[in-house]
């Protein structure tokens, strides 16, 4: 059993070694896009398209992106009364993250009570605290049925151009299926978790066996499916799976099931914290009072974000560190709320925190060298936080080989395997749980560069750094609507309640612009230039520790500079603060910032 290091500044040290082992300087441009031989990487294996004529007509408003972001949009549009609304979505249906993400074992990390959305609108009592994919891909159905988004929706529909048109005051929407429509407005929810990223390792394309990403699982390959049927067809098979992440952190126990003999890639460890899963009971579920969704949200993002509450309604590993920091600050006979305080307060906790984590591990893995291995050397979040009751168990079975690459990663992979360690591993499949393009442009993700006013383009708008009012808004780009979490509340820990929160206030303005006969709604350039001074002075953004061991969190350890930090800063006095401002400043009703305008 490895000894852990016995005071904080020992502690902080081996930080910095394993952090030091792990930088690259080839930084983000590490990975590689999914081209040429893994062009299939990006296609749609579930729905294939069906042939249709293409539209060319006008429409109040296009939402471009079927995932949870469009589909919140799309809901709080109808329910303000606007139902000319048409959904544009790459996939065969919709679901986002959740259409393509059907590895066996996905499941949300955020309690499934706040991270699903429009629960009490649709009626809907999720099975457990955490669901698994299936059941969040049918309440991403069930969204879509209730407010009716399907009606009119283009799926299996990828946009390529979208440009301003000053002389109509509407957006030109073209689309690979030939369609050109007219947007009135225009909402883009495209997600950064949706296209795959590949590892730029040296002789990836000439692996010979079978090869997938974990976000085009391939069930005829390894039989099962994603309900949890077991993978049948694996049990003669030699599989590798690079990559250690949130994804990996769910399948490898299935593959460890499944698998004639499993390698595992590491070159970081994730931090795995108890998940303590249960069934929702039914009628707890019913007790509850109207409204209680938005209780929940608020409370877990204020004691998720270091604010104080009476209660823990959520009660998961995200909330039990801020817990934590309330006691120690409560402890204290001055009780010093000051940022210095706070800090110190975090910086303990997250010890504590990190040493239970690491116990945990010699606890559940049997073997003492794979036990050391898997130890993350970091603060919690410094990386996605992982909780998982399966994963670390999943090392002591036989054919489980953890092959630990201590912070250098793969060498080489040739066409029979993979190098690690100067070993070569024969393997028959290949798994890529390499994540996704996190870290790359905007316009490179969406898969489109929109053009506003004046021929100007958004990467050249961008081409500093994001420039946004409330990082919906951006000028020049009138009508034109960005549904996301930067340069707003950054609430990384429960995404959907960042577009929830910006599909009321968009469906806030639009019914406001229509009501009062707008052709143009856009931020003045001072509006926009007074928000980004705002938050870049502010400078919070998350993976900021210089301790930190790289990942997307923090540009892969490097500094990004000014236009890394204007993609990633959010509101300066957190979340909640972010959220109260927000529905204070759309429910005024001036819209301060904006210009509602006739076309003259």
């Amino acid at each position: 059993m490895e000894r852990e290091p016995t005071s904080r500044e020992a502690v902080l040290a081996k930080y910095l070694e394993e952090r030091d082992k792990r930088i690259r300087p080839d930084g983000n441009d590490q990975y590689i896009e999914v081209t040429g031989r893994f062009a299939s990487f990006v296609e749609d294996p579930y729905v294939p398209p069906v042939e249709r004529e293409p539209r060319s007509d006008e429409v109040t408003v296009a939402v471009i992106g079927g995932g949870f972001a469009g589909l919140v949009t799309g809901a709080k549009l109808k329910s303000a009364g606007i139902d000319d609304v048409v959904l544009i979505e790459k996939g065969g249906d919709v679901g986002g993250t959740w259409y393509w993400n059907r590895y066996p074992g996905a499941q949300c990390d955020t309690a499934a009570l706040i991270y699903l959305p429009l629960l009490e609108e649709t009626g809907h009592r999720p099975t457990e605290k955490y669901t698994h994919g299936p059941e969040i891909l049918e309440h991403c159905h069930r969204i879509a049925d209730h407010f009716d988004l399907y009606d009119s929706a283009l799926l299996a529909t990828e946009v390529t151009g979208l440009e301003w048109d000053p002389d109509r005051s509407r957006w030109l929407v073209s689309t690979d299926r030939g369609d050109e429509l007219l947007a009135r407005f225009v909402t883009m929810g495209t997600g950064p978790l949706h296209r795959p990223k590949l590892p730029g390792i040296p002789g990836i394309e000439t692996f010979a066996g079978h090869c997938f990403h974990t976000s085009r699982w391939d069930y005829d390959y390894t039989g099962g499916s994603e309900d949890g049927e077991p993978m049948d067809r694996l049990s003669d098979k030699r599989v590798g799976i690079i990559g250690t992440g949130a994804t990996a952190v769910q399948c490898i126990p299935h593959l460890a099931r499944a698998c004639g003999e499993l390698y595992v890639f590491q070159r970081t460890p994730s931090s795995i914290d108890v998940r303590n899963n249960h069934p929702i009971d039914p009628d707890w579920f019913d007790s509850l009072e109207p409204g209680w969704q938005d209780e929940w949200l608020r409370n877990f993002t204020t004691l998720q974000t270091g604010g104080f509450a009476d209660e823990d309604l959520v009660m998961d590993g995200w909330t039990d560190i801020a817990q934590r920091i309330r006691d120690r600050v409560f402890a204290k006979p001055d009780q010093d709320f000051s940022p210095a305080s706070l800090l110190q307060a975090y910086h303990e906790s997250d010890d504590e925190k990190m040493a239970e984590i690491r116990a945990r591990v010699d606890e559940l893995v049997q073997d003492p060298e794979t036990a050391a291995a898997l130890k993350p050397w970091y603060r919690q979040l410094c990386k996605r936080p992982c909780f998982h009751d399966e994963y670390l168990q999943a090392y002591n079975e036989p054919s489980t080989h953890l092959v630990d690459t201590d912070g250098r990663g793969v060498e080489r992979i040739t066409e029979s395997g993979v190098i690690a360690g100067g070993r070569h591993h024969e393997l028959d499949c290949l798994i890529y749980a390499s994540g996704f393009e996190v870290g790359t442009d905007y316009t490179r993700r969406s898969g489109f560069d929109p053009i506003g006013r004046d021929g100007v383009r958004l990467s050249e708008r961008w081409a500093d750094g994001m420039q946004s009012l409330h990082g919906m808004h951006v000028h020049s780009f009138p009508n034109a609507f960005i549904v996301g979490f930067s340069q707003a509340a950054n609430l990384i820990s429960n995404i959907p309640h960042n577009l929830t929160e910006a599909g009321t206030t968009i469906a806030a303005i639009l019914a406001h612009a229509l009501t009062v006969g707008a052709d143009e709604v856009e931020t003045t350039a001072a509006a926009e230039r007074d928000w980004v001074a705002k938050l870049e002075a502010g400078g919070r953004t998350f993976g900021g520790d210089p301790t930190c061991t790289p990942g997307y969190y923090n540009f892969e350890g490097h500094d990004a500079g000014r236009r890394g930090l204007l993609n990633t800063v959010g509101y300066p006095d957190g979340p909640l603060a972010y959220f109260e401002y927000i529905d204070r400043w759309r429910s005024s009703g001036d819209f301060e910032g904006l210009e509602f305008r006739e076309r003259h």
